[in-house]
């Protein structure tokens, strides 16, 4: 056994000899990992949300120079016009009804879709976890409801779901991986249009969905489709999906992008707590490093001592942190919501893992010069600093 793995107990007993500074220490590394986590999985969410990949294939339609989903209002005889351009493979209509169209955590957005085959494709290869499209086909008030909403709201199938002014019944409840469809419910565009209280009535729809049939030429596409509508009396303005996100969510985007700095100073923080107590540590045991010498525990087993005690307050804390991040992203199922598009919150085991990587490094770095300093001084100097 090694000469530092058998003086771990003495590291130990340093250590609970102050319970309430290693305590506050161990809280504070805590507090700051838990922000620098908690921030870096709002930016996961932001940038899996805002991150166009090589293969996409979707462009939304959009009434220009418009912004939340009350104010783009397109008529819905544009989708043959559209249909027939080179390069799409399909077009949806399709109505959003928001019940807030700021920033807010509790947003209830319906999306009205022509009939069960568009709602198939628009979902793709979500997973139906209750009830089904056969329910949603019988009423014209059936609503298939994101996981992610039917968990905020607590809604169950056979449910009504009342809000932005429609009244609808919960059909089915689905999974997926697209954020937008977690936080959404689907209804029939026909009732959507009809029962919505702003929004108009039947004809006029938010926006439409085009599925190109070649990646390459998303942008030719969207160009073609703008200067089509260009001098109708509703022109478009076409973005591709991510693009389209980003730009709604534009706010949000900012929002998260100042919270990163509060990640960063949370680190910064969690330095300076280490720091601390190491430096504060090693002073009141000065008497006890100058023992230990005398015992004739070299220089570099002394400091050896101080960076492991460094190193176990930013692993306490830094576990505390990086879990209670993980737990409360996981269980608070958090989804910013603006201009009826939704990003999550991502909880991921990486993320946490990172955090913690991150508060032991910074333990060892602010151990570092408290363990020089002690390893260095000489014994004499130790008991005279001791002795005062």
């Amino acid at each position: 056994m090694s000469a530092l793995s058998r003086s771990l107990p003495f590291v130990w007993r340093n250590m609970v000899r102050r319970p309430m500074r290693t305590g506050l220490t161990i809280a504070g590394i805590a507090t700051g990992v838990f922000l620098f986590t908690f921030v870096e999985s709002m930016r996961a969410g932001v940038d899996q949300a805002t991150s166009a990949g090589a293969g996409e294939t979707t462009l939304i339609v959009y009434r220009k120079n418009r912004f939340c989903p009350f104010t783009s209002q397109l008529p819905q005889s544009y989708d043959d016009r559209i249909e027939r351009l080179p390069g799409v493979r399909d077009v949806i209509p399709m109505k959003i009804v928001v019940s807030n169209c700021r920033a807010s955590l509790d947003v209830v957005t319906f999306r009205g879709v022509p009939d069960s085959s568009a709602l198939q494709d628009v979902l793709g290869d979500s997973n139906i976890t209750a009830g089904g499209f056969k329910e949603w086909d019988r009423r014209s008030d059936a609503a298939l409801v994101g996981s992610a909403l039917a968990e905020r709201r607590g809604l169950r199938v056979g449910d009504p779901l009342v809000a932005a002014g429609a009244t609808a019944y919960i059909a089915g409840i689905f999974a997926s991986d697209d954020a937008q469809d977690r936080n959404s419910a689907y209804v029939h565009l026909n009732f959507l249009q009809e029962s919505a209280k702003r929004g108009g009535s039947g004809g006029i729809v938010t926006q439409f969905v085009v599925k190109v049939d070649d990646p390459q030429r998303l942008e030719a596409v969207a160009s073609s489709i703008d200067k089509l509508f260009a001098r109708d009396q509703f022109p478009t303005a076409t973005r591709g999906q991510t693009a389209f996100v980003a730009r709604a969510a534009h706010d949000i985007v900012t929002l998260v992008s100042f919270a990163g700095w509060i990640g960063y100073a949370s680190l910064i923080a969690v330095f300076a707590l280490i720091a601390n107590a190491i430096a504060l540590s090693v002073r009141d045991r000065v008497r006890d490093h100058a023992i230990l010498q005398t015992l004739g525990f070299p220089g570099a087993l002394i400091g050896s001592l101080v960076v492991t005690e460094s190193l176990a307050l930013a692993v306490a804390g830094g576990i505390v942190g990086a879990v209670a991040a993980f737990a409360a992203v996981s269980f608070s199922a958090i989804s910013f919501t603006m201009e009826g598009v939704s990003i999550d919150v991502s909880a991921r085991p990486m993320l946490a893992a990172f955090g913690l990587a991150l508060a032991i490094v910074l333990g060892l770095v602010a151990g570092v010069l408290p363990a020089i300093s002690a390893a260095r001084r000489e014994i004499t100097a130790s008991f005279r600093t001791g002795a005062a």
